[in-house]
């Protein structure tokens, strides 16, 4: 699904850290070897179809990689 974060992210908050996260071995492998952290947070985003929402969305960032690999888990249609 592609989307695109409008503003900023919001209420950030890490929910995992090195050998906490499922995925690490493949995040070494693709993006490089560095201390990887998962993390959460609040924004509004503009889905594909235009529409405006406000969502949960969860991403790696990795120390000198920045973020990567956002995706959105949740969605409220509030009027925004």
């Amino acid at each position: 699904m592609d989307f695109e974060i409008l503003g900023e992210i919001q209420w950030a908050e890490t929910i995992a850290s090195s050998r906490s996260i499922r995925e690490l071995r493949r995040l070494n492998r693709v993006y490089g070897k560095t201390p990887w952290r998962k993390k959460k947070g609040i924004a509004k985003i503009r889905l594909a179809d235009g529409t405006i929402r406000l969502a949960e969305l969860h991403w790696y960032e990795g120390h000198g990689k920045g973020k990567k690999e956002t995706k959105i888990k949740n969605t409220w249609s509030r009027r925004l």
